[in-house]
């Protein structure tokens, strides 16, 4: 609540989160240059003690499911992991989306999804509730919560942004050097063994994955006859943990580093320098 009211205070127009569930899955309105934009956001990601319900503060959220198939007999062994969203979820999202389209112009839909810290990973559910969104009447799909960059697909024609990796995500809470916190350093500790990675000990309030260093601005442009320029800003977390934009001259590494984890995710996208930020454009 406290959240919410600061940020209406400054002028910012919040979704996503409410005092109750109804409150969490209405849109933020805001109108510019004569453009009608409206946002959704959800958690597809958790925890679930933070989702709202009729009478519980929390968010917004589609309920993702997760199922492990043993693959072969070794009991204990790697197994294969299927994702896929909850069908009465999915419904209760795409209702929100036609609700809203005769409304606004620009239909924006946000997403808290993905696997945290992982290069390239787009897991089932992520790809099914982007093109959901985007059959329901959405215009752009934004992923985040992974703290790194995924790849971009484009469907029917409208950009889904599978992770736009950190911007301003400055923090000593997850550090393992100077944590004052038992319950904190644990986790940081944990995280780091979980998902197989050493933040750079000379970034302490950075502590994350180094490929996370590449990161992105979505650039979307809507034409006068509502077609869709879908774009993006290569950026770069320098040694302060600040985001800083990238031309042409030099955003080479961020630009080869997602064309690469887009090919491994199987997305397929090209990208390419066109003005002054690079176009998301098909196969």
């Amino acid at each position: 609540a406290d959240t919410v009211a600061t940020l209406r205070a400054l002028g910012l127009a919040t979704t996503g989160a409410g005092m109750n569930l109804a409150e969490a899955r209405a849109p933020a309105l805001v109108e510019r240059q004569g453009l009608r934009i409206g946002v959704l956001s959800y958690n597809a990601v958790g925890p679930r003690e933070g989702w709202a319900t009729s009478r519980k503060p929390g968010c917004a959220y589609v309920k993702v499911l997760t199922h492990y198939e043993l693959d072969h007999a070794s009991p204990g062994g790697p197994p294969s992991i299927y994702t896929f969203c909850a069908p009465e979820s999915l419904e209760s999202m795409a209702a929100d989306i036609e609700a809203l389209r005769p409304q606004v112009d620009l239909l924006v839909v946000a997403f808290h999804k993905g696997v945290g810290h992982v290069p390239a990973r787009v897991e089932h559910y992520e790809r099914a509730v982007g093109r959901a969104a985007i059959d329901a009447g959405a215009d752009v799909v934004v992923g985040h919560h992974a703290h790194i960059i995924r790849g971009v697909e484009l469907h029917h024609g409208r950009p889904i942004y599978h992770g736009l990796g950190n911007f301003v995500t400055v923090t000593r809470a997850l550090s393992v050097s100077g944590n004052d916190s038992p319950e904190r350093l644990a986790w940081a500790k944990k995280r780091q063994q979980l998902f197989g990675f050493v933040p750079d000990p000379a970034m302490p309030t950075y502590p994350f994955h180094p490929d996370s260093r590449h990161t992105l601005l979505a650039s979307v442009v809507r034409r006068a006859d509502g077609t869709l320029d879908a774009g993006l800003v290569p950026c770069w977390i320098d040694g302060a943990a600040r985001p800083v934009p990238l031309g042409p001259d030099a955003a080479g590494p961020t630009l080869d580093y997602l064309r690469r984890i887009t090919a491994q995710a199987g997305l397929k996208t090209r990208y390419e320098w066109q003005g002054d930020h690079v176009h998301v454009l098909g196969a």
